[in-house]
């Protein structure tokens, strides 16, 4: 079955009063690269994710969008316990406002209320890494829905390449089996145009007929395509069946090699009929490789 690289695929969770959205884009590239975009809170889980992409994905630009939002308000989740850190700032000003502290720095008094969280207790650092594990199970659930519907997509893209890859492999056939009937004219073709100079070079009929026909076999040796239409012939079979493969750089490789065979078979052919052909499947086979160029 065949994949393009070219892919598209979103979840959205919620969790803890929080909305999580996930984004996963793929386009076509020789190496796996990866850009991941995620929030502080699950920067320390980047290599676990950039893992499962390349174990789920294998190869091109892959990027992936991670979004962590308060239901209520749209803003960004925090990870700072501002509920606690409010207590802890009114309370550190009621405390330096009985023991009569006269000049009292707000600013100051803010930043001792951040220090404090460092003191909490254990029992309490404890619920907060069970809530942020809990966050991180709902947002690989939603990493991998994502993944999911970006190959599913993937598969969707793939479907239409193939089809198109089979057109394309049809109309080269197509022209081969032209060049199969125009070949059975040519070389008679070449004979006559031979003995032609021949005469208008003021030859007359009694010039060495053996010799003459030592100089045809030599010219058919010459132009002789008939290795090149059965290697050309081969490697069509062959380009269909990877399709059940989906390998994409075999794909590319033997579009290289059938890009050879016409090649050798325009070059020697020295026929104008033959050529247009050779031109027309020149181009269907530039459709291929752009396509090569996108498959997994």
């Amino acid at each position: 079955m065949i994949y393009s690289m070219t892919g598209f695929g979103k979840s959205q969770k919620e969790a803890q009063d929080l909305q999580i959205r996930v984004e996963v884009k793929t386009l076509n590239s020789k190496f796996t690269d990866i850009f991941c975009r995620l929030p502080k809170s699950i920067s320390a889980r980047e290599i676990e994710i950039r893992n499962f992409l390349t174990q789920q994905l294998e190869r091109g630009k892959i990027e992936l969008s991670v979004q962590i939002q308060k239901n209520h308000d749209g803003a960004e989740a925090s990870i700072l316990p501002q509920g606690q850190i409010a207590l802890y700032y009114a309370e550190l000003k009621r405390v330096a406002t009985e023991l009569g502290v006269s000049s009292l720095d707000e600013g100051a008094l803010y930043l001792q209320a951040l220090n404090v969280p460092a003191s909490i207790s254990q029992e309490t650092k404890e619920e907060n890494e069970e809530e942020i594990e809990a966050l991180w199970q709902v947002i690989y659930e939603a990493i991998q829905e994502a993944v999911a519907e970006c190959k599913e997509f993937r598969a969707r893209e793939g479907k239409i390449v193939e089809d198109k890859f089979r057109e394309y492999i049809a109309s080269i056939a197509t022209g081969l089996q032209q060049v199969l009937e125009q070949d059975l004219v040519r070389m008679p073709g070449i004979r006559e145009r031979m003995k032609k100079s021949l005469l208008e070079l003021g030859l007359n009929e009694d010039f060495d007929k053996n010799r003459f026909e030592q100089e045809v076999v030599y010219y058919i040796e010459k132009f002789d395509i008939s290795e090149e239409k059965v290697r050309l012939n081969t490697h069509l079979g062959y380009f269909i069946d990877i399709l059940a493969e989906g390998n994409g750089k075999k794909l590319n490789f033997m579009a290289q090699e059938i890009g050879r065979e016409i090649n050798t078979i325009g070059s020697k052919a020295n026929d104008s009929q033959i050529q247009r052909l050779v031109v027309n499947m020149k181009d269907e086979l530039e459709k291929i490789k752009e396509q090569t160029a996108n498959v997994l």
